[in-house]
């Protein structure tokens, strides 16, 4: 049965790419359907599971690391799990998709820094290129895109409503989740 297969959806991008708004999207849709799903998002990970972490590429891969782990650990065993974190760095996405045995799909949340910066309501790429925030992604560190994502959603070019329409549907073509009630 659909509703019983674990998975892991990691959305990855930039800082105000719109994985946290794409996320919230399709949980609600999931939730309707009657699936219950796990969120890691990256701010409430980095309160909570890497409190005391900072930014550097050592601290990040900790980070990814522990959100993988969690990830798998609920995953494998039949719970879906959607992350929402920037996980800049593609050894890390790639080390995460190994350790999930077929259960990880990457969905790049793709749009350009500029895009992110206008976007930004908290103020952080004025901070970052102020010299203000250290080692921020897209300003004063990289960001690696992925290279052969499941999918990738054009946040400039879509609303958040089409780019979670369309990680509904690639679920349901992979027969991940229970269909639309009334369906």
């Amino acid at each position: 049965m659909a509703s019983e297969q674990g998975f892991t959806l990691w959305f990855t991008g930039l800082s105000g790419s719109g994985k946290t708004t794409i996320t919230e999207l399709v949980v609600a849709e999931l939730q309707a359907r009657g699936s219950a799903i796990e969120v890691l998002d990256g701010d409430v990970v980095r309160q909570h599971l890497s409190k005391g972490l900072g930014f550097s590429k050592e601290d990040r891969d900790t980070n990814i690391r522990r959100v993988a782990f969690v990830a798998d650990l609920l995953s494998r065993n039949g719970v879906p799990v959607i992350t929402a974190a920037i996980s800049p760095y593609r050894e890390l996405r790639d080390e995460a998709r190994g350790q999930m045995d077929g259960r990880f799909i990457e969905a790049y949340v793709k749009a350009s820094v500029e895009e992110c910066e206008r976007r930004d309501v908290k103020g952080l790429y004025a901070k970052a290129r102020a010299g203000e925030i250290k080692e921020f992604t897209g300003v004063s560190d990289p960001y690696e895109p992925p290279e052969n994502p499941e999918v990738v959603l054009e946040t400039e070019d879509e609303t958040p409503q089409e780019s979670a329409q369309r990680i509904i549907a690639y679920l349901e073509e992979r027969d991940l989740i229970p269909p639309a009630r009334g369906s």
